[in-house]
């Protein structure tokens, strides 16, 4: 993109898009009850169906499949999955057991758990130690949610006062004139972490999506180092550097990370924006799109770099505030 568009102009063009919204949907219904009818006819059901069924399954049975079930990355979880669950626990007290982050929301619109029969609050409460980050990349990081992230239920994460176990240098931040320019560095990076004796398998590179992971590879091609581009097993090879989507970095964890492509028409995702047609949804966009970036900066134990072309993100401003992104 050329002249980067500010946030109050992107909520403007939203406010456009508004006026034509009624007969969007009408068309959007149209193509949903044809799909719904190629799978009828095909003898296939959705994943959500899936769940739902197990649902009225579970509910249906007089002795539990499970006394207890522990769910972990519980802030993906889906409406269906969620009644699922619901189902499964039945009336036992504590028959389930969330852990999650909410800061690491990147798979599932917000809903409402207690509109569900999940109802957490008042027995929820927050991890405070981190021991997989240095203090310097989590406070960083941090930034990027605020000292606070609420669910739709009112259940609030208060990130003020976690703790990592060690530190480390301070994540680096850097906007390049141009692609080519952004490559040579983030490659003299990797060959500089690596004379450092950190392992190929050791360090990853993100991007926000498959469009920028040429840019990825081309920076291991220009440090001469052996890489491995992730696909959905998320499978990582011995000797080789990971290149993957943000998306794919979830539960990952690396000695250092470069975090490339952050430019302005790319975090938040550009082709998001314009297909918005509701200023809430557009909030819920741009949080999204933060926590994708979050995920990813996280992924790093003891180093971090940050970069993306000008202008660049403007994300990156609220990650480190020393930063001129523009």
């Amino acid at each position: 993109m050329g002249i980067r568009r500010c946030r109050q102009q992107r909520i403007r063009s939203v406010a456009v898009r508004e006026v034509n919204l009624e007969k969007h949907l009408a068309m959007l219904w149209q193509v949903f009850e044809g799909v719904l009818d190629q799978m009828q006819s095909a003898g296939t059901v959705t994943q959500a169906k899936v769940f739902s069924k197990l649902a009225d399954e579970m509910s249906s049975r007089t002795t539990p499949v499970f006394d207890h079930v522990v769910v972990d990355e519980a802030q993906d979880i889906s409406v269906s999955q969620l009644r699922f669950l619901a189902a499964t626990a039945g009336d036992r007290p504590n028959g389930l057991f969330f852990a999650g982050d909410l800061g690491q929301r990147i798979f599932q619109t917000p809903f409402s758990w207690k509109s569900v029969g999940v109802d957490v609050r008042g027995r929820s409460r927050n991890l405070s130690v981190n021991y997989r980050t240095s203090h310097q990349i989590r406070m960083h990081a941090d930034r990027l949610l605020g000292p606070e992230v609420a669910d739709v239920d009112g259940n609030v994460e208060n990130r003020k006062g976690t703790v990592s176990v060690f530190n480390g240098p301070a994540p680096a931040v850097q906007g390049y004139k141009s692609e080519d320019v952004e490559i040579v560095a983030v490659g003299d990076w990797v060959k500089l972490r690596r004379s450092e004796g950190v392992l190929p398998n050791e360090i990853a590179i993100f991007v926000r999506s498959q469009e920028q992971i040429d840019r990825a590879v081309a920076a291991c091609e220009h440090a001469e180092a052996a890489f491995t581009v992730l696909d959905e097993k998320v499978a990582t090879a011995p000797n080789t550097v990971s290149i993957s989507n943000m998306h794919l970095a979830k539960g990952l964890e690396f000695r250092a990370v470069a975090v490339m492509a952050c430019d302005d028409d790319v975090l938040p995702l550009q082709e998001r924006i314009e297909s918005i047609t509701d200023n809430a949804d557009l909030e819920e966009v741009y949080n999204t799109e933060r926590h994708l970036l979050y995920v990813a900066c996280t992924r790093a134990r003891d180093q971090l770099l940050v970069t993306g072309v000008m202008p660049t993100s403007e994300f990156l401003k609220d990650f480190d505030k020393n930063y001129m992104y523009r």
